[in-house]
């Protein structure tokens, strides 16, 4: 059939094998190693690394991060300019750019977008911890007093006003975070994506949370229980790269991972624990760090019986020899925690309280709160890794045997992260302690204090009206002198008052073969893989015109 269309004096070309075919398709395909399954595909309802893991691939946001600085850079939006004393922000768009399903990314797609985000109803917010939209503009449609968000306006094809009741001085380092990336205004109807009509592992997500629609250089192709594949989405504005084809695995333990890296079973993976940092090594694997920009915390809820006297919760971080928390269970570079803003955003103070690890002042403050010995609920996840927490269980064990010594009389709660365990320890509950953590998505102290102690939550049960005001008062400040110094008081009224302890900074990594010869490591995460460089692919021609 070949021959009898060909024209006479033509030749058919070659055809390459199915075994060549096969063997190429092998080749740019990339398989990443995940601690768990994402929660949900729609970013604006997502609070997780893993599913930001994915989203990240196949949707963009109006800002990127730029990769040396981690400060914000173009990305949808070509440029932006302030306006009216940072009340309004001008976005020009990129008009290059479509999405997956066809359909024009333009400025009337932008405000969709934004309207959609500040109009979710209450259904679709429920069980789930604040949301990044209310984080940075302070609340939803049904409370538009409080709300910074007062509209967006299509100016023109390619030309966005987005309008403030007030300056958010961090607001365009912000938009690069995960959760302000654009869906396509088609697929969000078609997806109903405000109606979590199903379930994925226990959390209620739409049609359109399971099958999402962006501008990224992937498209979703699908998602089933452990596994969620990508592929590379051929109209694409921008740099194709070697990689083809994704798929997520998900191991759930830091040594399977390792041990799937070594047989080549996967490509890459995150969050490398202590134990398996030896034999990665051994085996002459990549072992790639990031600079720290999370920080694990010990929840105190004080709504639980005792935990509201800050005697008790003194009592609690003079118990803590953090030290020996990190030895041997973190990486090497991992430092003790006295604040809750990492260093690289320069926010020190010497105000903030030291409690020194010193068991028989603990013993003595926790006698003073009148403390009556009545068991204490200390939940902790089980089978997950976090770039906060790498090895969860045996942090559990060496917190616990220490705030054992001290005097306090500890009742594990272990709960399966797969099972839900973010939305048990952000919800009300019979609980005294928990371990968490919160990696920031973008540069700035807000990301780290207004998203934790910005308003009450039921995690803290912790009510400071003072601190609050404070933190929405920071927020609004121009970049300079005095708003690092109103974040250096903040947090020196955080240690004060402890809703909670921090614990560490940690060091998270990944470990990669050695087929990848690059890969984008990011201090907040932001690693998209058509900028992985793959050993084993050919190069690619460069783009015509």
């Amino acid at each position: 059939m070949l021959l009898t269309s060909c024209t006479a004096g033509e030749v058919a070309p070659p055809q390459p094998s199915a075994t060549a075919a096969t063997q190429a398709a092998e080749a740019s395909t990339f398989t990443f190693g995940t601690s768990a399954d994402p929660r949900t595909l729609d970013p604006a309802l997502a609070n997780d690394t893993e599913s930001y893991r994915v989203t990240q691939q196949v949707l963009q946001g109006l800002v990127g991060v730029d990769p040396l600085t981690s400060g914000p850079a173009p990305l949808l939006a070509e440029e932006w300019e302030e306006k009216d004393s940072g009340r309004a922000y001008e976005f020009t768009l990129r008009n290059d750019v479509v999405f997956h399903d066809g359909e024009p990314f333009d400025a009337t797609a932008v405000c969709a977008n934004f309207d959609r985000w500040y109009n979710l109803p209450a259904s679709a917010r429920s069980g789930s911890s604040r949301l990044p939209f209310e984080n940075v503009f302070k609340a939803f449609s049904d409370q538009p007093d409080v709300s910074l968000y007062r509209g967006c306006t299509a100016t023109s094809d390619d030309t966005v006003e987005l309008r403030l009741a007030s300056r958010i001085t961090g607001l365009v380092p912000a938009l690069a975070a995960p959760a302000f990336a654009m869906s396509s205004p088609a697929a969000l109807e078609a997806g109903a994506a405000d109606e979590p009509s199903e379930s994925e592992g226990g959390t209620a997500v739409s049609r359109y949370g399971r099958a999402p629609v962006g501008t990224g250089p992937f498209r979703f192709v699908s998602w089933e229980p452990g596994t969620v594949e990508l592929a590379f989405f051929d109209g694409y504005w921008g740099e194709r790269g070697d990689v083809d084809r994704v798929l997520f695995t998900t191991i759930a333990n830091p040594d399977s991972r390792a041990r799937a890296l070594t047989s080549g079973r996967i490509d890459g993976y995150d969050f490398v624990s202590v134990d398996s940092a030896v034999g990665l090594a051994r085996n002459g694997l990549q072992f790639l760090q990031r600079d720290p920009y999370s920080v694990l915390y010990l929840g105190l809820n004080e709504a639980f019986p005792g935990v509201d006297d800050v005697l008790f919760r003194q009592a609690v971080a003079h118990a803590i020899d953090k030290d020996s928390l990190i030895d041997g269970r973190f990486l090497e570079g991992t430092k003790p925690a006295r604040h809750f803003i990492p260093e690289k955003l320069g926010v020190g103070t010497d105000a903030v309280e030291d409690y020194g690890y010193d068991v028989d002042r603990a013993r003595e403050l926790l006698e003073q709160s009148g403390y009556d010995g009545r068991e204490l609920p200390f939940y902790y996840p089980r089978n997950v890794s976090r770039a906060y927490l790498p090895s969860p269980e045996k942090a559990y064990a060496e917190l616990s045997r220490q705030l054992t010594a001290a005097g306090f009389n500890i009742r594990p709660v272990p709960v399966e992260w797969s099972e839900g365990y973010v939305d048990a320890v952000q919800a009300s509950g019979d609980r005294a302690f928990h371990l968490l953590g919160w990696s920031g998505s973008y540069q700035d102290p807000d990301n780290f204090v207004g998203a934790l102690f910005g308003s009450y939550s039921d995690e803290f049960a912790y009510e400071d009206p003072q601190l609050f005001s404070k933190i929405n008062r920071a927020r609004g400040l121009p970049d300079g002198e005095d708003r690092t110094e109103a974040y250096a008081d903040i947090s020196a009224q955080v240690s004060a008052r402890l809703p909670a302890v921090p614990l560490a900074f940690p060091i998270s990594a990944l470990a990669m073969s050695a087929r990848v010869t690059t890969y984008p490591v990011s201090p907040v995460m932001n690693e998209v893989f058509n900028r992985i460089d793959l050993a084993d692919v050919e190069p690619r021609p460069a783009p015509s015109g």
